[in-house]
């Protein structure tokens, strides 16, 4: 399945940019994000969650969307 991510905030400098697709075989959220580390470990130090459906979601979520979104702390003021 191609799985479109998006990122923003610090995450985006991480990752040179600010989506991309990937093909993915997994089923949880989870999993993909340990795709995503292997690609970029500086990703796994950092704070962030994860939306689906415009919902943020625990990581032992099924993937059911075909983009995901990964978002940094932001501070509210």
């Amino acid at each position: 399945m191609k799985i479109k991510i998006k990122y923003f905030g610090m995450l985006t400098d991480i990752t040179s940019c600010e989506e991309e697709s990937i093909d993915f075989s997994g089923l949880l959220i989870s999993e993909l994000l340990e795709v995503l580390f292997i690609k970029y470990p500086k990703l796994k130090d950092k704070k962030f969650q994860v939306a689906q459906n415009n919902e943020l979601v625990p990581l032992s979520t099924k993937i059911s969307s075909q983009e995901i979104v990964l978002l940094p702390p932001f501070s509210g003021g």
